[in-house]
């Protein structure tokens, strides 16, 4: 009996000590071996780490119009297995039970096809959660709506909704997204968010370090039960709001881009178009937009990603005449009355010549002449025999041809200079021809840049699309970009010398020969060129029939304020390729630039006006020619009006007249107003515009010596001033036009 209570006593210390031997090396394994992976899992327990979304920067345009802005939008998820309680049983029903009824109702919300959201939700066994796609990611405010719809119809008769979840497992959550408020407006030059949030071509992709900004982080201590204890605040760092862009575009003047290609668009169906707006004095870009575009907000459907306005390369043809035109005054080779012999050139022994489009020519026609009438033999004789090909080598890369402009947006192009840069490895007649815009490549924007240098009087602008960088929250500037002069090709009296033959390419008459004439604008004088280039097949061949058309203008020609560029690539059509320019590219070119010069209330051009009155009066049957009334009393004036048959109105209070229009000898038609001024001018009462054209308002306003701005075309229906007022000579004149008077 004692030996088995001993045997059991020691048994019972051998348990005992056994026991306190596993203690403590499970304490030393916890303590020592393990403690790395068991401070992590209370870490994980006892502190919460969040992800502070950052606000992505907002774009607009130059006067402050929102056209990118981050906004709220809505992400759904599918539980398609239940949770499970202790006994492994489903702890409720908010799971996808029926998963075909689930993709049906889904499919009309989402726009996705039924059976690509049924496979989304059956094709993976073994998951609890599911995504329903990309199309899922950034659902509208109007789809959330509709799903909630779905799982809680409401009762047409009471007016409540249903208490149970008709569509379970499907889970909403607020994300943010990119929202783009004027659609297709701009796309090229914007860009856009992918689903996975990553920018896609346009400033969104250029400027994408600044824009995104940066996220935050917050950590902190909670207690078992999942809330955060006093002072359990361990790391925060707040998110950073990406900054906001604000660029050159003018809403309204890409508003009236716009809506100039889409009505070509609808009527010709182009294989594509590009129209560019710029300032030529600053180098800002006012107006992008291509055709064929897309939607920025619907970025799934998007196919084509190129700005074709800063990437396409293409045989400009004609408009690059311009370049060889201010190269050649600038090298003292042009000479306006200067004759030669049109019709065809050539200075090699084999292989065509170059031909005028007109092949049997003009006979022997000016320089000037030729201009006008974009001969190809005259360019051939001032590039290629007076100019040679170093000096056109060096005036063509002066012009920032061959190379980079550098503006702000990606995916910009360089073109080609080989004809010219590479003259061993290519025939005489290929360097000739770039004299015409041919065996050459350009961009879009390099045309603007090139062609605003000789508006401007000869610098060489870098083309601008961002204006400032700001703080999303102060609108402190952060930084801003300035015009920038990267060269100066030609001259000031070159670039004015070649605006006024630019001029008369579009103001001559049909006697002539002027191809711009179809691009004439009321009240604006216009210096341009049109031009027409081949197109080519994949193997370099030429494709017959097949064009693309263009013209680049700028007005008023004396201080241009605004230069326009439009590219139409192939239109359908079935007429001759010298009437597309007229029955297409003029009516896109005179509708945004009559539209945007009045929208920036440019002052109507005086010459231009003149040279209107100059048509009509030419049409009239009988003429008179002005009387010289200056020095003359105003009872001299007003008998020698009325000898010449014409009215007469005498503005101020003296008896000499100091001022007259139309002026003295000016051809006028019968019952024209012949208007002086007196030298008791102080005495000025502002008249009745109402119902006068744009040109009688100038001429008061001339003789007044007083500022107009004027909107809309035709004749005055308001005014600023009430007629009868005094007058100081300060006031500033407001008129408003409108195409039918009515009293």
């Amino acid at each position: 009996m004692k030996q088995r209570m001993k045997s059991r006593g020691v048994f019972v210390g051998f348990c005992i000590l056994l026991g306190f031997f596993l203690l403590i090396s499970r304490l030393w394994w916890v303590q020592i071996v393990d403690d790395d992976r068991l401070m992590k899992m209370g870490e994980a327990q006892w502190s919460s780490t969040t992800t502070l979304d950052q606000k992505r920067g907002t774009i607009y345009d130059r006067n402050g119009i929102a056209l990118a802005y981050d906004g709220p939008a809505y992400k759904i998820e599918a539980q398609v297995k239940p949770n499970l309680n202790a006994k492994g049983e489903p702890d409720s029903d908010d799971y996808v039970q029926d998963p075909v009824m689930t993709a049906q109702k889904l499919s009309a919300v989402m726009n996705v096809p039924y059976e690509k959201l049924l496979n989304r939700l059956t094709g993976n066994p073994n998951a609890k959660w599911v995504e329903l796609g990309p199309e899922a990611g950034k659902l509208t405010l109007d789809q959330k709506n509709k799903i909630l719809d779905i799982q809680y119809p409401m009762n047409p008769d009471t007016g409540a909704r249903a208490k149970k979840n008709q569509m379970p497992g499907i889970k909403i959550s607020e994300v943010s997204n990119r929202f783009y408020p004027k659609g297709k407006y701009a796309a090229h030059v914007l860009g856009f968010l992918d689903y996975k949030n990553d920018a896609v071509m346009g400033i969104e992709k250029q400027y994408d370090p600044k824009l995104k900004g940066k996220p935050g982080r917050l950590e902190t201590i909670k207690d078992g039960a999942g809330y955060q204890l006093p002072d359990g605040e361990v790391d925060f760092q707040p998110a950073v709001d990406g900054q906001n862009i604000t660029l050159t575009i003018d809403h309204q003047i890409q508003s009236y881009v716009e809506q100039a290609l889409d009505r070509v668009n609808a009527d010709f169906k182009p294989k594509g178009m590009t129209v560019i707006v710029a300032d030529p004095h600053t180098g800002e870009v006012l107006a992008m937009s291509n055709r064929p575009h897309h939607d920025p907000n619907d970025y799934r459907n998007i196919e084509n990603y190129s700005n074709y306005a800063v990437s396409y390369t293409f045989e400009p043809g004609s408009t690059f005449k311009i370049i060889t035109l201010a190269a050649s005054i600038e090298e003292g080779v042009f000479a306006r009355n200067k004759h030669f012999e049109s019709g065809s050139f050539k200075r090699w022994k084999s292989g065509p010549a170059i031909y005028d489009h007109r092949r049997e020519g003009w006979g022997p026609i000016s320089y000037l002449n030729g201009v006008q009438r974009s001969s190809n033999v005259l360019f051939a004789i001032l590039g290629y025999d007076k100019l040679g090909q170093e000096k056109m080598a060096h005036y063509f890369d002066a012009f920032g041809f061959g190379k980079k402009t550098n503006i702000q947006l990606p995916g910009e192009g360089v073109g080609n200079l080989r004809n010219v840069t590479n003259p061993n490895k290519f025939s005489p007649r290929d360097l000739a021809v770039t004299t015409i815009g041919q065996g050459v490549t350009v961009t879009p924007i390099q045309q603007v840049a090139a062609v605003s240098a000789i508006a401007n009087g000869g610098k060489l602008m870098q083309p601008m699309i961002v204006k400032e960088i700001t703080d999303p929250h102060s609108g402190k500037v952060l930084e801003r970009i300035e015009p920038k002069e990267v060269g100066r090709p030609i001259s000031e009296a070159t670039a004015k010398e070649t605006r006024e033959i630019l001029q008369t390419v579009v103001d001559g008459t049909y006697k002539e020969g002027a191809t711009g004439r179809s691009f004439k604008l009321d009240h604006y004088s216009v210096a341009g060129k049109t031009g027409t280039a081949q197109k080519y097949n994949d193997k370099g061949k030429i494709v017959d029939g097949k064009y693309i058309y263009s013209f680049i203008g700028f007005a008023p020609v004396e201080n241009p304020r605004l230069l326009v560029y439009v590219v139409v690539d192939d239109p359908a059509v079935n007429i001759p390729s010298y009437e597309v320019g007229s029955t297409i590219i003029a009516p896109i070119f005179k509708s945004v630039m009559q539209q945007s010069l009045q929208y920036l209330q440019e002052t109507p051009d005086l010459n231009a006006l003149r040279k209107e009155a100059e048509v009509v009066e030419q049409s009239e049957v009988k003429q008179i020619t002005a009387p010289e009334l200056i020095n003359l009393t105003t009872e001299q004036a007003k008998s020698r009006a009325k000898e010449a048959g014409l009215e007469l109105e005498v503005m101020g209070s003296g008896q000499k007249i100091v001022n007259q229009v139309p002026a003295a000898f000016e051809k006028v038609g019968p019952g024209t107003k012949l208007v002086v001024v007196t030298d008791g001018a102080k005495a000025f009462k502002m008249p009745d515009f109402k119902g006068k054209s744009m040109r009688e308002v100038l001429e008061y306003s001339h003789l007044m010596g007083m500022a107009v701005n004027a909107t809309g075309t035709g004749y005055v229906v308001e005014q600023n001033i009430e007629p009868g007022k005094a007058l100081t000579g300060k006031e500033s004149i407001q008129v408003k036009l409108s195409p039918q008077y009515q009293q």
